[in-house]
């Protein structure tokens, strides 16, 4: 059919069942055009001229496609004006309901808004752990590590990041795979190294772990009470900013960092918990008798 090049542009169908009744000021004819049990059973009930003047009520606009859902015969007055206005006609058999929620769900992804990069990605314990920072800091070393410990790589070097809704999930680029570049040694096979327990497609973006060199003149979080973030793709994620240098176990630190979210997500946080002793431990000093009052009392 002619038709089938052209572009869907809305993740969104329409349903035209008022339009077919001549009602179009509203009619978003620049979706699918999905006809279901309401639309086609009007149709059947009119006869061969005013089924044709009904549908070209709708074929007067630039349809991107038209869907008959429930294994409904194609009409005559409908293929026919298909075929005229190059319009791509389409059947299944799904029921109306279940037709729309996987073909929604095939263009949320299709339309998915999409970033790449530069990172390794690892997951963790369950979480998924973006680590950053400038190239040859060590970020795939870790990953490498972390995988030897038992955790799952999902990317290195280039990680593809895809919204869905407001879920960030990261992968590899099709033409890398799960391999690795070590300096010194070159690129590894991850799957044929470690197994395939030791690599994962994909994963949800939890954390991203940002790996910056030690400084003596810069200050780092130390308690734990603020918290920094990043934006991707317009959804705020958790950011640790993580300094190395020689001899500090990164893979450990990042094995924590993954529990600890854990944690924090089961509604914990150690430095919280903390805070809130402090605070009561100084204002039962401040509230109770002091030792001064006290000794004066004994005298």
């Amino acid at each position: 059919m002619d038709g089938l090049p052209r572009t869907i542009h809305s993740t969104e169908l329409h349903r035209p069942a008022l339009a077919l009744t001549g009602f179009v000021d509203l009619y978003t004819f620049d979706r699918g055009q999905v006809l279901g049990n309401t639309e086609l059973l009007y149709l059947n009930s009119l006869n061969s001229q005013e089924r044709r003047a009904a549908l070209e009520i709708i074929y007067q606009f630039d349809l991107p496609c038209v869907i008959i859902t429930n294994g409904y015969e194609v009409l005559p007055e409908l293929l026919e004006l298909s075929e005229d206005r190059g319009v791509p006609l389409l059947t299944t058999t799904l029921s109306t309901a279940r037709f729309i929620h996987q073909f929604l769900s095939c263009l949320d992804d299709y339309f998915a808004p999409r970033t790449t990069m530069h990172g390794t990605m690892v997951d963790v314990y369950g979480v998924g752990l973006l680590l950053t920072g400038r190239s040859s800091i060590g970020k795939s070393e870790i990953a490498l590590d972390l995988v030897e410990r038992g955790h799952r790589l999902v990317a290195d070097d280039v990680v593809h990041i895809t919204r869905q809704r407001n879920i960030l999930r990261g992968e590899s680029s099709p033409m890398l795979g799960q391999k690795m570049e070590i300096r010194g040694i070159g690129i590894i096979d991850v799957q044929r190294l470690f197994g395939i327990r030791a690599i994962r497609k994909a994963k949800r973006v939890e954390v991203v772990l940002n790996l910056v060199q030690w400084s003596d003149e810069e200050t780092y979080e130390r308690i734990g009470l603020s918290h920094g973030s990043t934006c991707i793709l317009g959804v705020e994620i958790p950011m640790i900013q993580l300094p190395i240098f020689p001899g500090k176990n990164i893979t450990v630190i990042a094995e924590t960092i993954a529990m600890n979210h854990l944690l924090r997500i089961d509604g914990y946080s150690a430095a919280e918990e903390l805070n809130i002793r402090l605070s009561d431990a100084l204002k039962q000093r401040t509230d109770g008798p002091s030792t001064y009052g006290m000794m004066e009392e004994e005298h």
